[in-house]
């Protein structure tokens, strides 16, 4: 056996996917073997690994064990020559393996080898060679002296910004995205330190590596593709400890007690330093629009109150009592802003739209709060009107200047309608454009490019490979999507890295895969299209789903006395309206048992009712369910919970 190709997944279905099918390729003449380290996910990977990939070692874990327990347990049962440790979310070009095998076998002081690697977009990713992190070279990396001077040899020893990314060079450590090794070095070194849960535990093999006598070589004649982005949430607090704990591991166990002692305070202050920078650029993205909404809308109020007291009902003197200035105007804008949040006014795209319309419920939820409060605290209907007038005039404009500031997630004049090419042949780019089609993006524009240079071309297609660059002008195209089933992924690395500057996205369809995977991230939902999971998986749609089953469910509690005589089950209803309430239960939830049948919808709460309610009988056909349930997740919308909740009231006890 030459080669052991050894995967760690967690929870990354669509991704481990698309990296199969590139190692198929890579593999195809090569005697390999494969493992797929499960760490007990709940996303319907082993569900498609044995549908899909008969020929991988599964290795299916009941819990978590972490990223290098995970790898230990594949490389004991592993027999090829060499070893590579692989990410789930990468994607490795045809004859990769192929070249770094190659490689190995005329460099036999190589213990181990790492590649290029390019993020979704082309972006060559400079973790693809590292230096050992001493104290002066974390240093200089935490407190930002590498990003200031990134080629000084100096200051850049974090990720070697010194040495040519493009030449062969001997390295200090090896990326865990792509960690190529002898198998007879792992067992003169050791595997990897289960002391490590994540993070680490590359630098620590790739320093035991080089103390054995062997050398670790950066290797830029391939490349992979490496959806790294915001994966391991960088700006979360939890990633600054986790990682910056691994370097205090790392540094107790390998350097001297006085160096640790170093490297250990310097992390310390490191950990709060970055924590405190986390938390506050958290606090600042996600307030500065609601405290600026806030500020400009309560100073507006207390002008508005002023002038509408002085030249109406106070012209002879006098003013409003405290009361109004310190509860009531607070409550109501409090009031406002609530209803604009729910209303997905501080969701990204940040619109004017769905501000002004959570501002209107807002306005008619405080006329019917002002009818019901007592007479000493019913101070103006004007200065709710007036209230609502200038708020809407705030709103439109923080939003605005956010626009024109080109400020992160503001959006004007609705979404960006999305306009695609789709490049491969025939048969499997029409298959990608009618996946396209089937999701909630709803594409403004989808070109087919075919790959192949004969004319003439099939009728639906506007042109060759060749002419993408003119298409992306003509067409204005902001993603560009390859179908691998046709393109060797050298091709598609080419061709993302040659029309970077053309500032367009980039995502793979898989061969016989319902997902299109890009192009920045691995956990951000917007770059990964799946049939029927864009609608009701939003974070908007989520939250009006829950807030109206919780408001249904407790006005159903609170009026049960009176509903018990117009529902089936009373009873029944009564229990319903407390599972719904408690969160264990929806009022609307998936027809039948989808996960039996093979449907890969987002989860959410089972129903009281299902989309299938709506119809005298319920429908028994599987194909008819099947549809009824891709269609409620593709193109939901709460007011469809409201009217199905409505038209079959009298079945919410069953």
């Amino acid at each position: 056996m030459k080669l052991s190709i050894v995967i760690v997944n967690y929870n990354v279905e669509h991704f481990l996917e698309q990296c199969l099918y590139s190692v198929r390729k890579a593999v195809k003449d090569i005697e390999a073997e494969i493992f797929v380290v499960d760490n007990n996910s709940v996303d319907g990977s082993l569900r498609m690994l044995r549908e899909k990939f008969p020929e991988v070692v599964l290795i299916d874990n009941k819990e978590n064990l972490g990223f290098s327990k995970a790898n230990n347990q594949a490389i004991r049962r592993s027999e090829g020559e060499y070893v590579l440790l692989l990410n789930p979310d990468t994607v490795v070009e045809d004859d990769t393996f192929t070249k770094v095998i190659s490689f190995m076998d005329s460099h036999p002081d190589a213990g181990g080898l790492g590649v290029k690697m390019v993020d979704g977009k082309g972006n060559f990713l400079p973790e693809s060679k590292r230096g050992l992190p001493t104290p002066a070279t974390a240093f200089y990396k935490i407190f930002g002296f590498a990003s200031l001077f990134p080629r000084s040899k100096r200051f850049s020893k974090y990720h070697l910004g010194y040495l040519d990314k493009n030449q062969i060079h001997e390295v200090d450590v090896l990326a865990g995205a792509f960690m190529l090794m002898r198998k007879a070095v792992l067992d003169k070194t050791g595997l990897l330190d289960e002391a490590f849960f994540m993070y680490g535990e590359d630098i620590d093999l790739s320093y035991r590596i080089t103390k054995a006598g062997y050398k670790n070589y950066y290797f830029p004649e391939t490349r992979i593709i490496h959806y790294k982005g915001e994966s391991t949430k960088k700006s979360s607090i939890n990633y600054v400890f986790v990682f910056y704990n691994a370097m205090i591991i790392f540094a107790r166990k390998h350097f001297s007690q006085k160096r640790a002692s170093t490297f250990t305070f310097l992390i310390n202050i490191a950990v709060y330093f970055r924590a405190a920078i986390a938390i506050m650029a958290r606090f600042i993205k996600q307030a500065v629009l609601p405290g600026f909404d806030a500020i400009l809308g309560f100073a507006g109020l207390f002008a508005i109150k002023q002038y509408w007291g002085e030249f109406t009902i106070y012209r002879e003197g006098g003013d409003y009592p405290l009361v109004l200035v310190t509860v009531v105007l607070p409550a109501y804008l409090l009031i406002w802003l609530f209803s604009v949040f729910f209303s997905g006014g501080y969701d990204k795209p940040y619109q004017i739209p769905k501000a002004l319309r959570g501002l209107g419920i807002g306005t008619l939820l405080i006329l019917v709060l002002y009818a019901l409060l007592p007479e000493n605290l019913r101070f103006s209907r004007a200065l709710i009107l007036l209230g609502a007038v200038w708020l809407g005039a705030v709103f439109s404009l923080n939003r605005f200047v956010g626009y024109m500031l080109k400020a992160d997630g503001y959006s004007f004049g609705g979404d960006i309608k999305k306009r695609f090419l789709v490049i491969g042949h025939a048969e499997e780019a029409i298959r990608v454009d009618s996946l396209l089609k089937s999701t909630a993006i709803k594409p403004e524009f989808i070109g087919l490019v075919e790959t192949a240079s004969e004319f003439p071309l099939p009728d639906e297609f506007i042109g060759h490979i060749h002419q993408v660059p003119e298409m992306i002008q003509i067409y204005r195209i902001n993603e560009v999507i390859f179908c691998s089933k046709d393109i060797p992924h050298q091709l598609i690395i080419d061709k993302m890295v040659a029309w970077h500057a053309a500032g367009v996205d980039y995502k793979i369809a898989p061969e016989d895969s319902l997902s299109i995977i890009g192009s920045n991230s691995i956990n951000t939902r917007g770059d990964l299209y799946t049939i029927g999971i864009n609608a009701i998986d939003s974070r908007a749609n989520r939250r009006s789903k829950r807030l109206f089953d919780v408001s249904a469910a407790l006005i159903s509690l609170l009026a049960w006395p009176v509903i018990l005589w117009f529902v089936n089950a009373p009873f029944g209803f009564f229990v319903n309206a407390l599972s719904v309430f408690s969160g264990r239960k929806s009022w609307v939830g998936y027809c039948g048992n989808f996960e039996e049948a093979g449907q890969r919808l987002p989860a959410i709460r089972s129903g009281v009712l299902c989309p299938g309610s709506a119809f005298k009988k319920s429908p028994e056909n599987d194909e008819i369910i099947r549809r009824i349930n891709l269609f409620y997740a593709r193109d939901y919308k709460v007011w469809k919970d409201v009217a199905l909740f409505f038209r079959s009231f009298r079945k919410l006890g069953d």
